[in-house]
């Protein structure tokens, strides 16, 4: 991924520190002369087994028991976004899907605590 231009604020879904990182990020990469926007030693560009290695390594110190892969990072952000109630149009922007209806897989994937309710009070049901 080449590094991007000087942005005025960076657009991405998150909390404020994650983008201040990644704003302190692309400032010392510029200064550096990076020509990417994460890459190696040796001037080149992260690989995706790059990447997912990375994640693996992260997630034993983290004491996960299985493996992060990057995709499931949007499932889950994206799961998360929908469980707080944002609108499917706030999120397809970022999410990359064509269309709002793509997004329904993130509301069926949030149904596990929306079960968890259900069964919590389903036996107060008046029958």
């Amino acid at each position: 991924m080449d590094c991007p231009p000087p942005p005025a604020a960076i657009t991405l879904p998150g909390p404020l520190p994650i983008k201040e990182a990644l704003a302190l990020h692309i400032a010392a990469a510029r200064q550096k002369g990076a020509a990417f926007l994460f890459e190696s030693s040796w001037k080149k560009p992260y690989s995706t087994r790059n990447a997912r290695a990375m994640l693996a390594r992260y997630a034993a110190k983290a004491g996960l028991q299985h493996n992060m892969p990057p995709h499931r990072l949007w499932h889950f952000l994206f799961t998360w976004l929908k469980s707080q109630g944002i609108d499917d149009a706030l999120i397809q922007p970022y999410s990359g899907h064509a269309s709002r209806t793509s997004l329904e897989i993130y509301s069926k994937i949030a149904l596990g605590p929306a079960q968890a309710t259900y069964d919590g009070v389903i036996d107060q049901f008046p029958v």
